[in-house]
């Protein structure tokens, strides 16, 4: 029953964030997965809103013009027990005991991966409605490149690729989140689990060793993206 309440999005997500970047990256991850959602760029309409919708699961970024966040999820919490997922830019532990003493249920720190945030909201709606998530295809990828995460197997044009155990994890992580630009800390601290800026010439030469084992197409399947680092975007 779940699953056909998903497809005809009756879980709807309120977002309340000031920057529009973040707005239209989340709101594209949302509506891919099928759920639906209003957004607010500050305290008092993000308050409004949640008055007006009645959402199944609520987004907050700590720091809002109006009133922030923490004030907006205590005055969330005063009447509802809806699941709060809090958002901000900044990891002091502060802020998440903060957040979480006054009702949040869940706490994530930008930049975040958006297959990290989508699996969050999962879990919250699981545990606050018994949601299950419809099936996945076992494979990601386009009609040339496809992935196997389980089997842990990637193809070229059907051709099998020998992929080092760090080049298949750093692909993976690629094309789970296709045209999503990541940056080489990012990928860093994701796939190797450490931050540090030396290391960032360690994700280049591991993007340039797949890109040679992708082909002449190597540099199309995974781009450049200036200024910021790499995407996986397959045509269609």
């Amino acid at each position: 029953m779940l699953y056909y309440q998903l497809m005809t999005n009756i879980f709807h997500l309120l977002l309340v964030e000031d920057e529009p970047q973040t707005v239209q990256m989340i709101r594209f991850y949302l509506e891919r997965e099928g759920f639906s959602m209003t957004t607010a760029a500050d305290g008092p309409s993000g308050e409004a809103a949640f008055g007006r919708q009645t959402p199944q699961l609520v987004i907050l970024d700590i720091m809002l013009p109006g009133f922030d966040g923490l004030e907006l999820c205590r005055r969330i919490r005063q009447q509802s027990a809806v699941p709060i997922l809090m958002l901000t830019a900044r990891a002091e532990d502060t802020d998440k005991a903060i957040g979480l003493g006054i009702g949040a249920d869940d706490y994530l720190t930008k930049p975040f991966s958006p297959t990290e945030f989508i699996a969050r909201i999962k879990a919250l709606l699981r545990r606050a409605y018994r949601y299950n998530e419809p099936p996945r295809p076992t494979t990601l990828g386009g009609p040339r490149l496809q992935i196997d995460p389980a089997r842990r197997r990637a193809t070229l044009d059907g051709r099998l690729l020998e992929l080092t155990p760090i080049e298949f994890d750093l692909l993976n992580l690629l094309m789970a989140n296709p045209g999503w630009a990541f940056t080489r800390s990012h990928l860093l601290e994701k796939v190797w689990g450490y931050s540090d800026e030396a290391g960032e010439e360690t994700v280049t030469a591991h993007i340039s060793n797949l890109r040679r084992k992708l082909g002449s197409n190597g540099a199309e399947l995974i781009r450049t993206v200036r200024g910021v680092g790499y995407a996986y975007q397959e045509d269609a």
